[in-house]
């Protein structure tokens, strides 16, 4: 009886071995090297918030497994885009890369690694949809590169120009993985959905995101300006709404030039450029107390004493003289980005 009892153990042993065993090599690559998941946003974009769930009920189709942004800037009336103010501080991208800190209920508090902000050596932090976000294994790192350069592209199941085969709609400077051409598309690699096409038109290829070439002024003035006439939104940072640091932020990383999400970090960074040596393409900061407080709005000087921006909630992205009103008194000073 004894020796079936430790026969019996042995085998129990050796069982709950081979399955620990197994388990751990499921998790390594061919290698025989753990793999580490990542975590990406799965949507065209994802509003980042200061708490989880204290949306209104107009915001429902923006935090939708799948939200529809388009609609969602469109229903806003400006007061409701003010209540925005101090409850969201950004937004990111499909495909944009996260570290997921903590989790609370169907939310996640999670930090985006490309956008830097004071104070946050992670990223820029804050809650999203946990639907908004998906693990992923990296693939190959050497793929080419396809930044975004419409204002918006669409991804396709397949390279056929028709609805049925349409999978989502992206903004400006979303970025995806180059596997192959074909004719007039691209295939792409994304980090959450596989294997998507889109169209050569809508994008630029580079070898990586280092490799992008340095921009000329012209180049980013007038990036900057094909989005005068789009509506202001805060915390925006596509091409369904930008306020006035989500735009230099986006145009600056189509470009290859990652710069500090905020205005206020923005002008804390870059080389200080005096008034009188103002390029186009330079930054300009506006603080309160006649330029002498906090630095609460930034523009695009864009040559012959004029600059774009994004103004605020109750105006769209437009040109306006750097000597108009309020503008002139408040001005902090400039930094430039293009070296």
């Amino acid at each position: 009886m004894q020796k079936k009892i430790i026969a019996f153990i042995v085998i129990c042993c050796l069982f709950i071995t081979f399955h620990q065993t197994s388990a751990a090599t499921d998790s390594k690559s061919p290698s025989g090297k753990a793999e580490a998941l990542q975590y990406a946003i799965s949507v065209p974009v994802t509003n980042v918030w200061r708490v989880p769930n204290k949306t209104r009920k107009i915001d429902a189709v923006s935090i939708a497994a799948m939200p529809d942004m388009a609609k969602w800037t469109k229903g806003l009336t400006v007061a409701e885009k003010n209540w925005l103010i101090g409850r969201t501080d950004t937004q990111a991208l499909y495909g944009d890369e996260v570290e997921v800190l903590k989790t609370s209920g169907d939310w996640m508090y999670i930090a985006i690694i490309d956008q830097f902000n004071k104070g946050q050596a992670k990223g820029y932090e804050g809650w999203v949809p946990k639907a908004h976000v998906k693990a992923y294994t990296p693939v190959d790192a050497d793929l080419e590169i396809a930044v975004v350069t419409a204002k918006i592209a669409s991804l396709y199941n397949e390279p056929k120009l028709h609805d049925k085969y349409k999978f989502i709609d992206n903004s400006y400077t979303t970025i995806l993985q180059v596997v192959k051409e074909e004719r007039d598309w691209l295939q792409v690699q994304t980090k959450t959905d596989g294997l998507k096409y889109v169209r050569k038109k809508d994008v630029k290829v580079y070898k990586d995101f280092a490799s992008i070439p340095k921009p000329t002024q012209k180049e980013l003035v007038d990036s900057a300006k094909q989005y005068i006439g789009l509506p202001y939104l805060w915390a925006g940072i596509s091409a369904y709404g930008f306020d006035c640091s989500g735009l230099m932020y986006s145009v600056y990383k189509n470009h290859g030039i990652l710069i500090p999400r905020d205005s206020s970090v923005q002008a804390t960074h870059g080389t200080v450029v005096k008034r009188k040596d103002l390029q186009p393409g330079d930054l300009m900061f506006f603080a309160h107390n006649k330029g002498k407080g906090k630095v609460y709005h930034v523009s695009m000087y864009i040559g012959d004493g004029k600059m774009v921006h994004a103004p605020n909630t109750s105006r769209k992205v437009e040109i306006v003289s750097i000597n108009w009103g309020i503008y002139k008194t408040n001005y902090a000073g400039a930094r430039r980005y293009l070296k």
